[in-house]
């Protein structure tokens, strides 16, 4: 993946996402617009760009630093959909680790280039996130703030299976000493329709959520839910403009 100049991140800890597009380029000109990220195309000249899963990826920069890839979805019957990938030191002692807390694989550990090892799980209740072991790629870059990531929220029909499943593997991530944390879980109740799936959904960094939620939809996006508050700051939930949902963050003291 796209270099970073960040330290490699404790296990448990988010430190990557991707957006899985039917089109790249609309995905290009969606985000550029709404974040200002400018991209590195995985069809550069340069001979060093990782094949497999994120051939033809575009890597995403804001103010020069790693933030994001859009990688074209290969299989139409996949959802269009953003990732997290939480770091671990080893990709397959964590996949065991998963299937015995009673996880699934979705996808093997695979190399990718010298960038890392990649593998995507599932939760007990099929909720997906990937796995991201650092090689040269440890993830995101330094920065934290507009434009970029600022939380990840795993959303839960069964909240008892949740909290003994992830801190089983994320420990230290969650309630370690002095840890910042950057995920979190809510319930999905009645108010929620009843077909939704517990998922993570990624959020971003804004600055005025009224004035986020007009971009996109100006960029042809779809609010899903219009801003509430949350303890982590007033959220917004939207989709981009090929369906792929996140979510708008702004923090209390503005950052």
């Amino acid at each position: 993946m796209a270099g970073s100049d960040s330290a490699a991140f404790p296990e448990g800890v988010p430190c990557w996402i991707d957006a899985q597009l039917p089109d790249v380029e609309a995905g290009k000109r969606f985000y550029g617009g709404l974040f200002g990220w400018t991209f590195d195309s995985a069809d550069s000249a340069d001979s060093a760009r990782p094949a497999g899963p994120y051939a033809g990826a575009a890597w995403a920069r804001l103010g020069g630093e790693a933030v994001a890839a859009l990688v074209p979805k290969r299989d139409g019957r996949m959802p269009t959909v953003w990732t997290v990938y939480f770091a671990t030191p080893d990709a397959q002692d964590m996949a065991d680790r998963i299937r015995k807390g009673g996880g699934q694989l979705v996808t093997a550990p695979e190399p990718v280039g010298p960038y890392g090892v990649v593998a995507l799980a599932a939760d007990p209740e099929d909720a997906v996130f990937g796995l991201w072991e650092a090689g040269t790629h440890p993830g995101f870059g330094s920065g934290r703030g507009t434009g970029t990531f600022s939380w990840v929220e795993l959303y839960a029909r069964d909240t008892a299976t949740a909290d003994a499943f992830y801190p089983g593997l994320f420990r230290d991530a969650l309630f370690g000493p002095g840890v910042t944390r950057e995920f979190g879980r809510a319930h999905i109740s009645d108010v929620y329709p009843a077909e939704m799936p517990p998922h993570f959904l990624v959020h971003f960094g804004v600055q005025d959520c009224g004035e986020a939620l007009g971009a996109v939809t100006r960029l042809g996006g779809r609010v899903q839910a219009p801003p509430f508050d949350t303890s982590y700051g007033r959220v917004a939930v939207v989709s981009d403009n090929q369906g792929a949902s996140f979510a708008l963050l702004q923090r209390r003291d503005g950052a």
